[in-house]
């Protein structure tokens, strides 16, 4: 009785002081970290191997963002021009530091695995939380497969783009694409099961890796290139190649590419489970993710608009070079095939390492989702390996849906590109759905005044709701108006990405041009809707309690 009155006692004073609280007393008392999953009803049963600066490794290798932007520099270049980049970059800079300090918020309350839907579920009316909760399940679980599918893509076609370069009678077919894809899932499999226990180590050399090739690249791009673009003609030149009627519709357009290399930031929230002092760090990584990978890609998109040659600009313009046209600027910049290769292996290598750790958080994301049993053979997929304590079986399945994904771009390389926009309609409109609703409740006044019962030990299926003797803050937050004004910009600019994002990148429409994204976003949305409906209603609940807060 007196443990009991004691941890009721510490528990009030985490929700309303944890700021004030020293650190030696909560080190003295209990770990912290387990005590918060506890509160969110969760057993610690993954190992907490990462810090900050591991993570922070992590989250930046995944998003890959300058190196991104250079891979998807097309979509942008052709609607809105070298202007429309800059501008857009910008845009989508400071939208994603809004969606993500929400997320930081989040997270900092409920710091689980299940990231999306586990947060829906708690901030949902109490009529919809499970059907809301399943759904963002879902839509997060086929993004974060898809993300692994384009990461991974990504590789092999650079591969490819690399053996057309130096070889010119070199004829690239879909299968080659496939098997390198395959490859490249293998030997992700291979290091996030066997040496799993190295990777914080591995994301730390990653870090180091992702900045030291920036200036790798960077250097000789500057330096080397022959003459060097104006401002007026970078900053003030916007281009609609693709015939849309007006360049502001280009212009958002064009902002698809922008936002794709800034996806996979939530990866922390996925990991957090694995994350030590997760309340605070999970979001600390994230922000540091997007000012350290946003100051880069600023930096490189700077780099590249002002060394693009007129001839590189002409070939871009008609599609007669590579699908990767940044290939094109470094050879030209340098002035070598050799110099080109070299260069692009720095960005192939920094691509694996984001669908290295794309692998461990889409792991993650669909073991914290099977574990609440809102995936089909849940109890198989949830297993914990007892040797390495990571979900082997969730990495397997993730890397099978992936290789299976993979198969489609064999026969039509347009269908597998709607799988791949998928990520971003994927990622956007899960961020959306918990944004909108912590928004809400903020309006109401709810958080922190929540009202629920006490958990029962006899009740093994309640919701994580019932876990919480009130919805509270977490240490990481914006207080006051602050905190609403930022909600309602997240939400806003995550309305307006969503909506352009399902447009194709240049008319007149062809089918074999065409986005796909709201075919196959629409696909999965009906049949999780069909699932839910016909099975999951019975048996998906929300997040499941798997311990009593009061028995720690």
């Amino acid at each position: 009785m007196d443990k009991i009155v004691e941890l009721r006692t510490l528990d009030d004073e985490i929700v309303h002081h944890r700021g004030q609280l020293s650190e030696s007393k909560l080190a003295s008392d209990f770990d912290l970290d387990k005590y918060e999953l506890a509160r969110a009803g969760k057993k610690q049963v993954l190992k907490r191997r990462f810090g900050l600066l591991s993570m922070t490794g992590l989250s930046c290798g995944l998003m890959c963002t300058w190196e991104s932007l250079l891979v998807v520099f097309l979509i942008g270049f052709q609607n809105g021009g070298p202007a429309g980049l800059v501008y857009g970059f910008f845009l989508i800079w400071i939208g994603n530091l809004s969606v993500f300090i929400a997320i930081g918020e989040l997270s900092s309350m409920i710091p689980t695995a299940g990231g999306q839907y586990h947060w829906v579920s708690l901030l949902a009316p109490q009529a919809s939380k499970s059907f809301f909760s399943y759904m963002t399940g879902w839509i997060t679980v086929i993004g974060w497969i898809a993300g692994l599918t384009a990461a991974s893509y990504f590789v092999a076609e650079l591969i490819l783009a690399l053996l057309t370069l130096n070889d010119e009678t070199f004829k690239q077919t879909g299968w080659q694409g496939t098997l390198l894809l395959w490859a490249v899932l293998l030997l992700c499999v291979v290091i996030n099961v066997f040496i799993s226990g190295a990777l914080p180590s591995i994301e730390v050399c990653v870090l180091i890796i992702h900045i030291v090739g920036w200036f790798g690249i960077l250097i000789p791009l500057v330096y080397l290139t022959p003459s060097h673009n104006t401002a007026e003609e970078v900053f003030t030149t916007f281009y609609n190649q693709e015939g849309w009627s007006t360049i502001v519709l280009a212009f958002f357009i064009g902002l698809q590419g922008n936002a794709l290399a800034f996806v996979g930031t939530d990866s922390a929230v996925h990991m957090s489970e694995e994350v030590k002092n997760a309340t605070v760090d999970v979001a600390r990584s994230m922000m540091l993710s997007i000012i350290i990978n946003g100051c880069l890609a600023f930096g490189m998109l700077f780099a590249v608009l002002f060394s693009i040659e007129n001839e590189t600009i002409v070939q871009i313009s008609n599609q007669a070079s590579t699908p990767f046209p940044f290939i094109d600027i470094f050879k030209a910049s340098v002035g070598s095939k050799a110099g080109a290769t070299i260069m692009t292996c720095i960005i192939i290598v920094l691509e694996f390492c984001s669908a290295l750790g794309s692998l461990a958080a889409a792991s993650r994301m669909t073991w914290s989702f099977a574990r609440d049993r809102g995936l089909p053979f849940s109890r198989f997929i949830s297993v914990i390996d007892k040797k390495t304590t990571i979900p082997v079986v969730a990495i397997l399945l993730v890397t099978s849906f992936s290789a299976l994904l993979a198969c489609i771009n064999v026969g039509n390389s347009t269908a597998f590109n709607g799988i791949i926009s998928l990520v971003l309609e994927g990622f956007y409109i899960s961020y959306l759905l918990a944004i909108s609703l912590l928004l809400w409740r903020r309006l109401c006044g709810d958080i922190g005044s929540l009202e629920s019962t006490t958990p029962s030990s006899s009740s093994p299926t309640m919701s994580s709701e019932s876990t919480r003797s009130h919805l509270s803050w977490g240490p990481w937050r914006l207080k006051g108006v602050w905190g609403v004004a930022n909600n309602a910009v997240a939400c806003s600019y995550l309305i307006l990405l969503i909506f352009f994002s399902f447009w194709p990148s240049e008319t007149p429409v062809k089918p074999d041009r065409m986005n796909y994204a709201v075919l196959v976003t629409g696909f999965v949305v009906l049949f999780s809707i069909f699932y839910y409906l016909v099975w999951a209603k019975r048996k998906y609940t929300g997040p499941i309690v798997e311990v009593d807060l009061h028995t720690l």
